[in-house]
């Protein structure tokens, strides 16, 4: 990819005129941070059932099953660190070019590396509540020597992150504020999501439908590449660093 050739600049045109533009990002905005996508080859779902150890089925019928899943995952997600794509998407923020990030990804990188307006779709792993009484949980007391599955020091019911498990709806406050964003946006970054999970894949298009811009940034082509306005085919560590030294 060339770091300043015309479909760089091109983006770059597009959100130096933008009225309110956003950012979309899913799994392939941490693979260079060390968290690879699940769905890819030899990521978790290669080694794992996801219905199993990720849905709430699985969490109601074996919890210790998913706790460990949970703590395998945790130790993955604390080991990463934010990547020169979330430093970019929080340098775009802070110049005034970036209105928020509506990201699928749990992993609160992008919090990590500045950004500011950060709408976590799919929930995130910092937080934890009982499931039972819905009390919150210390995250500090969880580690790889707990007892599993964790129980609530209140009731003694199961401890859970505030995540989003398959078989669960989005929350209603992330769903409301994500569409109330997109629908003030005219144009929208999608970064390292191939547009397969719905209902976040709708935002784009919704975005465009109402006259707005999609600057698609992945490494190959996706559900988004034959409707968006501009495809940079490269990873999002290199192009967000590009569109914005262009941009400067």
């Amino acid at each position: 990819m060339d770091k300043s050739g015309p479909v760089i600049k091109q983006a770059a045109q597009l959100i130096r005129k933008a009225r309110c533009a956003i950012a979309l990002t899913g799994a392939g905005m941490s693979v260079a941070s060390g968290i690879p996508d699940f769905r890819s080859p030899g990521g978790m779902w290669s080694r794992h059932d996801p219905e199993k150890v990720a849905s709430i089925h699985g969490l109601k019928s074996d919890p210790g099953l998913v706790w460990q899943f949970l703590l395998e995952a945790d130790s993955m997600l604390k080991k990463a660190e934010p990547n020169a794509g979330h430093e970019g998407l929080a340098r775009l923020e802070k110049d005034g070019y970036l209105h928020g990030v509506i990201t699928q990804n749990i992993d609160g990188l992008h919090q990590r590396a500045g950004s500011v307006n950060v709408i976590e779709f799919h929930g995130n792993c910092r937080e934890y509540y009982c499931m039972e009484c819905f009390s919150p949980f210390p995250a500090e007391e969880i580690t790889t020597d707990s007892e599993l599955p964790v129980l609530c020091l209140q009731c003694s019911g199961v401890v859970r992150p505030d995540l989003v498990f398959f078989g669960e709806q989005i929350p209603s406050e992330a769903y409301k504020a994500a569409f109330e964003l997109a629908d003030q946006s005219d144009l929208v970054i999608v970064a390292g999501t191939s547009g397969g999970v719905v209902p976040a894949s709708l935002i784009p298009p919704r975005i465009q439908e109402a006259g707005g811009l999609i600057i698609e940034i992945n490494k190959a082509p996706s559900a988004y590449t034959s409707f968006s306005d501009v495809f940079i085919q490269g990873a999002v560590e290199d192009v967000l660093p590009a569109i914005v030294q262009s941009l400067s």
